[in-house]
This record gives C-alpha cells, structure tokens and sequence, in this order.
C-alpha cells in the first residue's frame, strides 16, 4: 500500500512537471493561434487555459514529438465552440472588449480596427476548418507547407492544395470588399477615408 501510494505521488508529480513544460513551451504560440482564430484579446487567456487543461486532462495522447499539433487542434475545437456559443449569444456584437489591446485609438480608428476584425473573421469563417487552419499557419504564423504538413499530418500536397484555395478564395473576399467600397464612395459626395480592410490586411499576410 505505501508503495502505492508512492508510486502515485510520483506519476502525479511527472504529469504536472510535464503540463508546466507544455505550458512553458507552447503557451505563446497557443495564445497567439487564438487570436488568429478569431478569438478576441480580452478571451484568449481563458480560451488558452482552456487548451491545457484539455492538455492536462489527455496528457497520455500528447505525444512528445507531436505537442504543438495536438494544441494547435485543440485550440481549433476551442475557438470553433466559442464561436458558436457567440452566434447563440451575441451579447457583444459590436466586438467591444478590445479597446484596451491598442494604444489610444481615436473613436475612428476604433471603428476602423473593428470593422476590418470583423471582415477578416467572417472570410476566414467563411473558408472552413481546413482551408481557415491552413491559412493562418502559412499567412500569419508564417510556417512552410512542410512545417504545416508536419504539423497536421497531412500530406504536403494537401497543405499546397488547401493554401492555393484558400489565398484565391481570400483574395475574391478582398475584391468584393474593395467593389462595395468603390460604389459606396461613389455613392457619397466628398472625400472618405482610407478602406480599413485593405490598409490591414492583404493576402500576402499582414493583418494589424
């Protein structure tokens, strides 16, 4: 029995010297694929939390060569289910909350950063689970089809294929915007400001 109870403290206390490692290791890169997921700033840390203790709780399936894999798809279970708890609940529809992430904006440069936000979030949602994933890792993490492919265990083909779609799928989003932003300027007389979303976001891969 005491040896048990020995053996136990002792596995207790490998699994939780392995969470602080994974937490150590990859929290700012499971922070950081959050928000590029859509989830806002004033969320990502619960959303984060939420990632590890997923992590914690099936720390047996988390492969040591294969941690970032394994959070990177939990993080997209994680930002998919709040994304539709928000579509039940939209108690924030303006996307207020993150004010506080950039340095004094003006009342329009707010509404600005809002808006392109919002656009962004609505093509990526608009591309689907495997194309959104894709998309982000190669545009904004800025990881190679290899790393990609590595990191989702699917073949570098597919990870080419899906980036091709994607990008063209983006990039139609991008010239709808800017047609409506053209006839709407036409519409109105006098001058107007820039188009947010084309001044922060290309899809080369640079969104402010």
């Amino acid at each position: 029995m005491l040896f048990d109870a020995t053996d136990s403290a002792a596995c207790t206390r490998a699994r939780d010297t392995r969470v602080r490692a994974l937490l150590a290791r990859h929290f700012d890169f499971v922070w950081r694929s959050l928000r590029r997921l859509g989830v806002r700033e004033a969320d990502a840390d619960d959303a984060a939390q939420e990632v590890f203790v997923v992590a914690a709780r099936r720390l047996d399936d988390v492969l040591e060569d294969r941690e970032r894999a394994f959070l990177f798809g939990t993080a997209v279970r994680v930002c998919s289910a709040r994304r539709r708890l928000a579509r039940r609940h939209p108690e924030d529809p303006s996307g207020a909350g993150d004010e506080h992430a950039v340095t004094g904006p003006n009342p329009e440069e707010l509404a600005e950063l809002r808006q392109a936000k919002a656009e962004l979030d609505r093509v990526l949602d608009g591309l689907g689970a495997d194309l959104s994933t894709v998309f982000v890792l190669a545009e904004l993490e800025e990881l190679s089809v290899r790393e990609i492919a590595a990191l989702l265990d699917i073949p570098e083909g597919t990870v080419s294929s899906r980036l091709r779609t994607a990008r063209s799928k983006m990039q139609k989003a991008l010239e709808r915007r800017q047609a409506r932003e053209r006839f709407a300027t036409e519409k109105r007389p006098g001058p107007v400001a820039t188009a947010p979303f084309r001044a922060r976001f290309s899809v080369s891969g640079s969104f402010c």
